[in-house]
């Protein structure tokens, strides 16, 4: 009975560890998008709003890891308590990692777009691609729950 209390716990881990990477991440970004607008004001340019973009971009995560809680939470009894317990931990662990990655990734298209005015398409791509790595691990960790 010990055993299946830790992984009744799982879920929390999964949606916790992805929403502390989003909330870093959002921070990182956020504040670079906050020093990137001071940057255009003292050149006399108008302040790019897309900036916001890139400063949310890691909120997505969190939506990830409550998926992932939401199947965890939904998993049959079949599924060992010890590998709940792992999904949750791993899983949220691994896309927190993937927001708090794309905020610094974030934080320099920011300070690029706001220098150059160029390359929109291609700092957004960049970000797709860590999303991505959150995205797979939701997937495939979902695909071990049943």
């Amino acid at each position: 009975m010990e055993m299946e209390s830790l992984g009744m716990g799982a879920y929390a881990l999964a949606l916790s560890f992805a929403a502390m990477g989003s909330a870093v991440g959002c921070g990182i970004a956020g504040m670079a998008a906050v020093g990137a607008w001071r940057k255009a004001f003292l050149k006399g340019k108008g302040a790019p709003f897309i900036l916001v973009a890139f400063a949310s971009a890691p909120l997505s995560q969190t939506i990830y890891g409550m998926i992932l809680m939401n199947s965890l939470i939904g998993a049959p009894d079949t599924v060992p308590a010890m590998a709940k317990l792992t999904t949750g931990l791993f899983g949220g662990i691994a896309i927190g990692f993937s927001a708090w990655y794309q905020g610094k990734a974030a934080a320099m298209a920011c300070d690029a777009l706001v220098d150059t005015n160029k390359g929109m398409g291609n700092y957004i791509m960049v970000l797709g691609i860590i999303e991505t790595v959150a995205l797979f691990v939701m997937v495939f960790l979902m695909t071990n729950l049943k």
